[in-house]
């Protein structure tokens, strides 16, 4: 039997709205394969990148993890640990985090988010400006690469994207946000390609997911209540997704939890997990 393997790509700050008109050739098709779907986040989650990525990684809402912003002072991740700390910590499995928002990875700002991945990869900015994240996503993307195509036994891994969002909050949503999350598509093809030519990918089957945390406002900028902030999105792929079938009211929760289930693994109890798996969510046809 081919051994289930599970990657997730974050890409910060992607409005839904916009994607049919780019040029997203790889988000299109694991879409078409499988499905892309709306998340709205739900009235207790600030629209901001902590509390919306350690719902994502955790599989639990803010009222559980306390991630209420960008600061992570105060968290209750100990008790509720991202699934790659989770997989390596409690089921021995093989795990891989990478990117380079310094709370996600360090211990900067009360973090980090990922607290004991097997394999764990923070690659800073230089500095805080749009052309130093496109620097920081390529670093990312090279480092990805690197270690998916090795052929090394990893069973989950997380890989963020951060250009995308930080150029909104400089320049906004127009041409050049348009433009970085294009590069951001073509970085995520590089990443499926590492998974493709994997030494053993003939006895691997992968579930992929390509999610994103919020949206922004068309000036940039974040952590309101409009329905651009508050709609962000899942694109999977991977056994048992329908082709095309989106699967109804997606939380960011799910993601985790499916991450569980693409593995065999069947959630204690006492994780108190608020996602479900993507499957449960489509109706079944009599």
């Amino acid at each position: 039997m081919a051994t289930p393997r599970v990657l997730v790509v974050g890409i910060d700050g992607v409005r839904l709205d916009l994607l049919p008109s780019l040029d997203t050739p790889n988000l299109d098709e694991l879409a078409n394969a499988g499905f892309l779907a709306p998340v709205h986040i739900d009235d207790d989650t600030p629209t901001m990148s902590g509390p919306c990525w350690t719902t994502i990684v955790t599989g639990v809402g803010v009222t559980k993890h306390a991630v209420w912003g960008n600061r992570f002072d105060g968290n209750r991740i100990d008790l509720f640990p991202d699934f790659t700390t989770r997989l390596a910590a409690e089921h021995g499995r093989r795990t891989f985090a990478v990117g380079g928002w310094a709370p996600l990875f360090t211990a900067q700002h009360g973090g980090p988010l990922f607290t004991a991945p097997s394999r764990l990869s923070y690659i800073a900015p230089r500095e805080d400006t749009p052309e130093a994240w496109d620097e920081c996503d390529e670093n990312v993307t090279a480092e990805a690469v690197r270690v998916l195509s090795s052929g090394e036994d990893l069973d989950a891994s997380f890989v963020y994207l951060g250009a995308v969002d930080e150029t909104a909050h400089f320049l906004g949503c127009g041409p050049e946000y348009r433009s970085a999350i294009e590069t951001a598509d073509r970085s995520l093809g590089r990443i499926l390609a590492a998974v493709r030519e994997r030494p053993n990918a003939s006895a691997e089957t992968w579930t992929i997911i390509v999610v994103t945390d919020h949206g922004h406002r068309d000036e940039g900028g974040h952590g309101g209540r409009t329905t651009e902030e508050r709609t962000a999105w899942i694109v999977a792929n991977g056994p048992g997704i329908a082709p095309s079938t989106a699967p109804d009211s997606l939380r960011h929760a799910d993601v985790a939890a499916h991450a569980y289930a693409a593995l065999g693994i069947t959630p204690d109890s006492h994780w108190t997990l608020d996602g479900r798996p993507f499957h449960s969510h489509t109706p079944q046809i009599a």
